[in-house]
């Protein structure tokens, strides 16, 4: 069997040589996880999931460290630290890589093995999830608490239902049936319900167990095709239910070492089409058994009283077994090693548990009994063959050792020959020598009746004087205790007990039946005469050891009485404790090996050895506190040693003195029932026993009153209270009454300082404001002032410009008609009327109106020059023009004077002058002339005509042009002060 350690590791390989798995255990690996701290420990598994293949699993330790294991690939993987302990797992979502772990804070968290991220969280429990059950499609999963069911979608990781139940009644489990839509609730009162997956609707209801047989169910298990149900509880018999049919179709009784079963799950194989055969039954001693359901054969277990397992999970498969032990570690078995023929040791006796007498049965032929298909034996086969061969011998011989035979084929002087050899028993099968050494009978019911009647009342506080840190240890105890006390009253009275069975305890506590008969074979025989003088020591039996001690070491004895040490003190704590308290747990397992195998006195012999082998340190004490300290805790001392010492004081102690003549044999304990122990005064014991009862009585009706009187105390202390509360609260609405009127006023007081302020802030305001206005108001009187000085500046200048513009008007009163003055007057009234709208731009605006009247008028006064110089000379043109004129006249008026005159000379003499002048060109030519001077006239009159016709023309133009510009300037001006007269109404505004 190979072991991985996971330690601190994070990754790594599980095994570093290929398995080979024994057919005797069938183990591949077993996991631990410690902790490489100042103190180390190990790190329990709590929980374990197969995923859908069967290679790979999951686990999660009570530290929230939950690894991933591939058994195919030899791989191991941290894949999350959830910081608290899981409570379940599934590992087969449809998503494959994701799993499901349920927290110790009651939520249920997604997380992903490849990426190792959180996936959902999913919450709604109030109590402990301990089962979570996927649908095989994979898309919805059942986690159920104590209290409650929840049904999830595990593609939105959403709840869609939710099953609430009375608290009285409790739930065991709700899952999923395999390959089916079906969900199967089971609760504490034995009812099984069948609901559809989809419309939460009730199927059908089984219906309830015979009487016969009726059991509490803790634990069910279903085949891979859903079609068996198999239901077990605290007994040994299982209940096969056949769904189909749905009814109880068989009972199995497993042997009587069962007594409870702790889970429970069926062995999948590859050829039964899902119908299968083989049942795994976990019991209460650990060891998972392995049985066919049809046949009822015990086919192979797992486990062992001393490595008992806890809980297991089966991979889909088949092939792998998964089981977490009760000291915290993972085993991980193969099936085809435990099934394997050619593996098993040879077949020893066959031991067959017969039916029942079918007229005792009253669910008629329902149930049948296991039957063991082999005996599990701790020793190797080959061990097995050497002791066959040494019972062989032995039957050929006298049969002269036939007492020394033990159950199972050991051979008890062997064994003392063994453990001579070694000092002591292979810690392997020491727990099985044990057993045969002291024939425990294993009486299943004997001892269930004395644990059903529960803690015995001398127990019950037993944790307030033994405090013991493991509950589970304690719990143990308890009822080991109670059920010595209730076998024999001596033991609910001895003050001692819970020191002596102690050891045993802790040795056995995964098994209570094999811890009691072990302590109660210890006190029949090597407690033997201890109670004769019951509640005082034995001191019968610490004379024998004081006689031996004064045999061997007369000096230590006289040290003793010298010293007023008494056997009382050097002998009878190594005998109440068992020599617990001063020796290592190996020290005392070597000691009880021998002590188990030799006769009931080697015990006292062994206390004066302890003694005689720790004379020297014992000499050199002096104060009874050395001695008591010495006796009650660890020393120095070999143990070896004095297990030598001791087999040498058994050789050598005269017979007169030797404890073996006053105690007998070893006498095991009788089958079926346990023998009567009255080896105690009775009367003493029942004296004690009433006294007791009597003094319990008294304190019980002491503690009643005491409980009535506190309770009355307490109804006054809680009165009392109430009253204080009530003064104090009424004394808190006082003060917070007196608070908030104080706060009351100084709110009021602020108010008011508020107000004050608000009003002088009015008053600073209106100042402010009434300043504004007188700021405005001059303002705005200083701007009328300045707008009416500049409307009379400009009146001014309009007034100058008015008397140019007549000066100029009268300069061209030629050129212009009365229409124009009128047109420009009425324009200049319109940009009189827009110039009055105008505030802080028009002064400015008149500035450059000004300016360029200026330049007008400059203009116009020049035009005016020149139009006053070109008058003047048309006036001198028109003069010469007129002189012209006049002379052209005279000369006309002369002209035709003389054409008169000659017109009547020629009427008079019409010959006479008329042939000189065709004649003679000189008389022609002397009327030439005055012609000349006719025809220049008319020309310097037409050409002046025409001279004077272009300069007007001239004239009209320029004048045109000058007042199309006086005409487009003026509507600038009358733009620009528009656009700037609307300033004073924004400013208003």
């Amino acid at each position: 069997m190979q072991s991985t350690d996971l330690g601190n590791k994070e990754s790594g390989k599980l095994w570093h040589r290929k398995p080979c798995p024994a057919a005797r255990d069938g183990i591949i690996v077993n996991i631990i996880h410690s902790t490489s701290d100042y103190l180390p420990k190990v790190l329990r598994f709590l929980n374990v999931a197969f995923d859908s293949s069967g290679d790979c699993l999951i686990a999660g330790d009570h530290q929230g460290n939950i690894y991933f294991f591939d058994l195919y690939g030899n791989r191991f993987n941290l894949v999350q630290r959830t910081a608290q302990a899981c409570t379940a797992l599934a590992f087969n979502l449809r998503r494959k890589s994701e799993f499901l772990v349920a927290l110790a804070d009651y939520s249920i968290k997604c997380f992903d093995t490849v990426t190792k991220e959180l996936v959902s969280w999913m919450r709604g429990h109030e109590s402990s999830v301990f089962s979570i059950s996927v649908h095989a499609s994979g898309k919805y999963a059942i986690t159920t608490s104590s209290d409650t069911a929840q049904l999830w979608d595990l593609d939105t990781f959403q709840r869609k239902r939710k099953l609430n139940i009375l608290q009285s009644v409790g739930i065991q489990k709700v899952f999923f049936l395999p390959l089916s839509n079906t969900i199967l609730s089971c609760f504490r009162d034995n009812s099984i319900f069948a609901w559809e997956c989809d419309t939460l609707s009730c199927r059908y209801q089984l219906p309830a167990p015979p009487e016969s047989s009726s059991i509490l169910y803790k634990v069910f298990a279903v085949t891979r095709d859903g079609r068996i149900l198999a239901a077990g509880g605290k007994s040994n018999h299982l209940h096969l239910w056949c769904l189909e049919a749905k009814q109880l179709f068989r009972i199995i009784q497993m042997p009587t070492k069962v007594r409870a079963i702790r889970h429970l799950e069926f062995l999948p194989d590859s050829f039964d089409a899902g119908s299968n055969q083989v049942l795994g039954v976990l019991s209460q001693d650990g060891i998972m058994r392995f049985v066919n359901i049809q046949t009822c054969k015990l086919l192979f277990e797992i486990g062992s009283l001393d490595e008992g397992i806890s809980s297991s999970v089966i991979s889909p498969h088949g092939r792998y077994i998964a089981s977490i032990m009760e000291n915290g570690s993972l085993n991980i078995y193969s099936v085809q090693a435990l099934t394997q023929e050619i593996n098993k040791p040879p077949p020893p006796l066959v031991k067959v548990i017969e039916d029942l007498p079918k007229s005792k049965l009253n669910s008629g032929d329902l149930k049948m009994k296991v039957t063991t298909g082999r005996v599990q034996r701790p020793a190797k086969s080959r061990e097995n063959r050497i002791q066959t061969r040494i019972l062989k011998q032995d039957l050929a011989g006298s049969f002269e050792n036939k007492e020394n035979e033990l159950s199972d084929g050991l051979n008890k002087k062997r064994l003392q020959i063994l453990l001579k050899g070694y000092g002591e028993y292979p810690t392997k099968y020491r727990m099985f020598i044990w057993r045969s050494l002291l024939q425990l009978p294993e009486n299943h019911t004997a001892f269930s009746s004395l644990e059903d009647k529960g803690v015995h009342v001398a127990f019950l506080n037993l944790q307030k004087k033994y405090p013991i840190k493991s509950r589970k240890l304690l719990r143990v105890l308890q009822r080991t205790l109670s059920a010595l006390a209730h076998w024999s009253a001596i033991f609910s009275e001895t003050p001692y007990l819970p020191l002596l069975a102690f050891p045993f305890v802790k040795l056995f506590q995964n098994n209570q039946l094999i811890c009691f008969e072990v302590v109660a074979t210890l006190i029949i025989n090597w407690c033997q005469h201890w109670f004769e003088y019951f509640p005082n020591p034995p001191i019968n039996i610490l004379s024998m050891i004081e006689n031996v001690l004064a045999f061997h070491d007369k000096e230590l004895l006289q040290h003793f009485i010298d010293h007023d040490i008494t056997s009382q003190l050097y002998a009878w704590p190594l005998l109440e404790t068992i020599f617990s308290e001063v020796l290592t747990r190996e020290e005392w397992l070597k000691l009880f090996d021998n002590v188990f195998s030799n006769h009931p006195s080697f015990l006292l012999m062994t206390v004066v050895a302890y003694n005689i082998c720790s004379r020297a340190p014992l000499l050199n004490c002096s104060l009874k506190d050395d001695f008591e300290y010495f006796f009650h805790h660890r020393n120095n001392l070999d143990i070896s040693v004095v297990i030598r010492e001791v087999y040498h004081l058994m050789d050598t102690t005269p017979t007169d003195i030797h404890p073996s003549s006053m105690l007998h044999v070893v006498v095991a304990l009788t089958k079926g029932q346990y023998p009567v122990f009255n080896q105690y005064p009775k009367f003493i014991v029942d004296y004690q026993t009433q006294e007791r009862e009597r003094i319990r009585n008294d304190e019980l009706d002491y503690l009643r009153e005491r409980q009535m009187v506190e309770d009355m105390q307490a109804e006054v202390d809680q009165q009392r209270v109430e009253d204080e509360a009530w003064y104090q609260k009424q004394e808190l609405l006082r003060k917070a009454e007196e608070t908030r009127r104080e706060l009351l006023l100084q709110e009021e007081e602020k108010m008011v300082q508020q107000r004050q302020r608000l009003a002088s802030v009015k008053r600073e305001l209106k100042v402010k404001e009434m300043h504004l206005q007188d700021a405005t108001r001059r303002r705005f009187l200083k701007l009328q002032q300045d707008q009416r000085e500049m409307e009379l500046r400009r009146l001014d200048d309009e007034l100058e410009r008015k008397l140019i513009e007549e000066d100029l008007a009268k300069a061209e009163q030629a050129c212009l008609n009365a229409d124009w003055r009128i047109q420009a007057l009425h324009k200049q009234r319109c940009d009189d009327l827009q110039r009055n709208e105008c505030y802080h731009e028009v002064a400015r605006l008149l500035r450059e109106n000004r300016r360029k009247e200026t330049e007008v008028l400059n203009a116009m006064m020049g035009e005016e020059a020149k139009k006053w110089e070109e008058a003047k000379e048309k006036d001198f043109h028109l003069k010469s023009e007129k002189k012209a004129s006049a002379l052209a006249d005279a000369s006309r008026k002369w002209f035709l004077e003389k054409e008169i005159n000659d017109a009547l000379e020629h009427a008079e003499h019409p010959y006479r002058k008329a042939v000189p002048r065709y004649q003679n060109g000189q008389v022609a030519s002397s009327c030439s002339p005055r012609a000349s001077q006719l025809n220049a006239v008319s020309e310097t009159d037409s050409a002046t005509c025409i001279s004077l016709n272009q300069r007007r023309i001239q004239w009209d133009t320029m004048e045109r042009d000058l007042m199309e510009r006086v005409r487009n300037l003026r509507q600038r001006l009358a733009a620009q002060a528009r656009n700037r007269c609307q300033m004073p109404h924004l400013l208003a505004t």
